[in-house]
């Protein structure tokens, strides 16, 4: 029966029914009590994906799972994007639009030349590294420089943001912005040959390293034009590189002013003037500090006209006609020049306190700001995401991706002004609004990735914390976060909150979240191309989801493991190294007719080698006893040691059979010339004893044919001693192997069933005795009156355990009915 596709005769169906209700399946039942807070359970967010050549699900119950892509499934070959295509992209990856009033476009003044030159070079296919102090005007230098450049490349222009980014963030990112491959991450070689073929303008803003990775970056597309900005602290770029070098200074004291004039829109008076000059001395004409001030000039002159007259956002209220004219307030001061240097604290005084919070939440995540649709809830105020706009025009933020960010030096200004105090609790509150957002169904994996930078910024300030469930905290926002990451594409980000949220597990004892964390790390490396540190990862989440009874994600983590094994051509899928100990009741498929690869014992590869298997015809040589006869049986493969064990069971029955056969034809009951105290000794019962792996042909001795001209094997392979006319008195005791009174070897020798596997000492040859006749009781018997013939003997007698064993009545032979006197004649008593 199959569980999955019943037929329609199972469980009440009939045979006549549909093949549709027969498959129907039904409907997960609703809670029986929605009232009591009981919450609808949300389907876990699965999104396969293409990397290289492995599919990775990303599943974020019991981790990730990665095997290789079927031939059928191959992921289309990435397309250019066209020109519409392009600008769509670009518009939704622009930084959104602050709410409220419009923020002001100011000018770009004294950039000219820098501007001209910058398209010239990147006309002849230059690259350009454009290199300025924080708040020099380096952002809208480049918005203007691409704006002219947008019909010089094939594959138009692209804007990237260096921000936290590193060189294979912005190679895939290049990649997705001129390429259309929605789930698909091509391995590094498909990347770096779609690259080379990439002509397009390429404005990097921000950029965060230098020297060997910005080789990297430009020997990967060699099509390009780059227009890179980085400040003086970036790491230069290399020799051969062959960059462009354009440094951009502060501007001059004159368009100082006539920036401050456009952010106060009106003219400056001549203390405001002269405040400008003593402030562009202190800045180095840097064009955010202007703006800033400008700021300080506007506010200045709200507190001048009417305090009265404007609402807490800043709106003109709706006075009514007759309400009396507030008296003439006195003109407030200008701020001093300390303040106008460093002005973000003073700013931020005469901000409302939906903004205020803004600004404390943002030094709480290290500058990065929440999106404006995340503002009501982290402040509780509905109209809070109004906050963006006044931080805007106030020259508070700067544009960075997708995203704002607090401008430079602003962060250090307010955690002097005690911004920063509550910086644990507020990270907190924003981490877990995050980890409810990031997990939610609706929310795509574009959105999680645009908000990376705040996430990963909340989890890093609670990592390692001193406050009570902080750690806990952030590893629910890097359970709930890295799968959204993962599906969106940003590995970087999905690694950071991987190991994140791995350390802080580690630290809040949380073993099961721990074993996730190490798990999805070794699915990433084993996408990304490294085996090793995915073997170890792995492993050690393995091991800890073994030690939990965590079934499904052990079996998942073998699975991964499985296949590191196979692509990295581990022992795995090499076989046993050499001399390397095989453990026990370890048994592998071997070739017909070749030998086996494993052992059922425990022993070097070494000695295995030398035991093969041997065609069926060839008897393995030392079969009988000793350790090389056993080993060499149990060398064989599977069939081989049934074969080795069913004989050596049929060669016990044998033995068995021909003892007990032997023993019932020497031992009448009625003769009343065999003692009744004749027994065979104590190792004659231990047939049935022997070990199932020892042969049982030694144990038994070669069996000549009963006659009565040749001595006759007792039982335990011993002679019997031959007997004259009649039997040796009772006080008499005879030699083992006494020869007979006849000097002629008997001819009978042992039967072939009888012959030992084993090298055995052949049995001392024997001499014919006359035939008996019939003497009187009195003659003596060849034990008594020995022969000089029959002392003589061929050999040294075989010793047998059997003499100790027997009592003073002496070992009699099992034959003895045989080499007794004749019926007629009396025996002694």
């Amino acid at each position: 029966m199959d569980p999955t596709h019943r037929g329609p005769d199972e469980f009440g169906h009939d045979r006549n029914g549909s093949a549709q209700d027969a498959g129907r399946r039904r409907p997960t039942r609703d809670p029986l009590t929605p009232d009591f807070g009981q919450q609808t359970p949300q389907q876990a967010r699965i999104v396969p994906l293409i990397s290289g050549d492995l599919l990775l699900t990303v599943n974020p119950v019991d981790g990730s799972e990665v095997e290789p892509c079927r031939p059928g499934e191959q992921p289309a070959e990435p397309v250019r994007r066209t020109p519409a295509e392009r600008a769509d992209r670009e518009r939704a990856a622009a930084p959104p639009v602050p709410p409220g009033p419009p923020v002001l476009q100011l000018p770009l003044l004294q950039r000219e030349d820098e501007r001209e030159r910058l398209v010239r070079l990147l006309a002849r296919g230059r690259s350009v590294r454009l290199t300025g102090p924080a708040g020099s005007g380096r952002t809208a230098l480049l918005e203007a420089v691409a704006a002219d450049c947008a019909q010089l490349a094939p594959d138009g222009v692209v804007r990237l943001s260096g921000h936290k980014r590193t060189v294979t963030d912005l190679l895939y990112g290049l990649f997705d912005a001129v390429h259309d491959a929605p789930l698909h991450r091509p391995d590094r070689a498909l990347l770096l040959a779609k690259l080379r073929t990439t002509g397009a303008v390429v404005v990097l803003d921000d950029l965060e390293f230098g020297g060997a990775a910005l080789d990297e970056l430009l020997d990967a597309t060699p099509e390009c034009a780059f227009l890179l900005a980085a400040t003086p602290d970036v790491p230069a770029p290399g020799a051969d590189s062959h960059l462009e070098e354009v440094f951009l200074a502060g501007l001059d004291g004159e368009a100082s002013v006539v920036l401050m004039e456009r952010v106060v829109e009106r003219p400056l008076t001549e203390e405001e003037t002269n405040w400008a000059g003593d402030l562009w001395f202190e800045s180095e004409g840097l064009p955010l500090r202007f703006v800033q001030a400008g700021a300080l000039l506007r506010r200045r002159d709200l507190l001048r006209a009417d305090p009265t007259a404007y609402d807490e956002y800043g709106y003109l209220d709706s006075r009514p006609a007759q309400a009396p004219l507030p008296a003439e307030a006195p003109e407030p001061p200008l701020p001093s020049l300390g303040e106008g240097a460093a002005p973000a604290a003073l700013l931020a005084s005469g901000l409302s306190g939906a903004a205020r919070d803004t600004l404390r939440f943002a030094v709480a995540l290290g500058g990065e700001v929440p999106h404006q649709a995340h503002l009501p809830a982290l402040v509780g105020d509905t109209h809070a995401d109004a906050a963006l706009g006044e931080l805007a025009g106030c020259g508070l933020l700067s544009p960075a991706g997708p995203r704002y960010r607090l401008a430079a030096g602003v962060v250090a200004q307010l955690e002097a002004a005690g911004y920063g105090d509550d910086a644990t609790d507020r990270a907190r509150t924003a981490a877990q609004h995050y980890a409810w957002w990031a997990g939610h169904p609706s929310v795509t994996p574009a959105r999680a990735v645009a908000e990376s930078d705040a996430i990963l910024a909340a989890m890093t300030q609670l990592v390692p914390g001193d406050g009570a469930g902080q750690t806990s905290v952030a590893v629910l926002l890097a359970r709930s976060a890295s799968p959204a990451f993962a599906a969106g594409l940003h590995w970087s980000a999905w690694e950071k909150s991987l190991r994140i949220g791995q350390e802080a597990a580690r630290i809040a004892g949380e073993v099961a979240e721990e074993a996730y964390f190490h798990h999805e790390l070794g699915v990433l490396a084993l996408c990304t191309g490294n085996p090793d540190r995915a073997r170890a990862e792995l492993e050690t989440s393995i091991s800890m989801r073994g030690a939990l009874a965590d079934k499904p994600g052990a079996v998942a983590g073998r699975r991964a493991l499985a296949l590191v094994e196979d692509l990295s051509g581990g022992p795995a899928a090499g076989g046993v190294p050499l001399n390397e100990e095989i453990p026990a009741g370890r048994f592998e498929a071997s070739s017909p007719g070749g030998p086996t690869v494993g052992l059922p014992v425990t022993m070097p590869r070494s000695y295995a080698d030398e035991t093969a298997v041997l065609p069926r015809q060839t008897a393995p040589k030392g079969a009988g006893s000793g350790a090389d006869g056993r080993f060499a049986v149990l060398g064989g493969a599977r069939r081989n040691l049934v074969a080795a064990g069913a004989g050596v069971l049929l060669a016990g029955v044998l033995g068995t059979v021909v003892t007990l056969g032997l023993t019932s034809n020497s031992d009448p009951q009625d003769d009343p010339a065999v003692s009744t105290e004749q027994s065979v000794s104590e190792d004659d019962g231990s047939e049935d004893e022997l070990p199932a792996d020892e042969s049982t042909d030694d144990a038994v001795a070669p069996a000549p044919a009963p006659s009565a001209t040749s001595s006759t094997p007792g039982p335990t392979g011993s002679e019997a001693v031959p007997t004259g006319s009649g039997s040796p008195s009772p006080g008499s005791s005879a030699p083992q192997d006494t020869p007979s009174s006849s000097g002629n070897p008997s001819s009978d020798g042992p039967t072939p069933s009888d012959k030992p596997t084993g090298p055995t000492k052949p049995p001392t040859p024997t001499k014919s005795t006359p035939p008996p006749t019939s003497e009187s009781p009195s003659s003596p018997s060849p034990s008594d009156t020995p022969s000089p013939t029959d002392s003589a003997t061929d050999g040294p007698s075989l010793p047998d355990s059997s003499d100790s064993a027997s009592g003073p009545s002496g070992v009699t032979s099992a034959s003895a009915d045989e080499s007794a006197a004749p019926s007629g004649s009396a025996s002694p008593a």
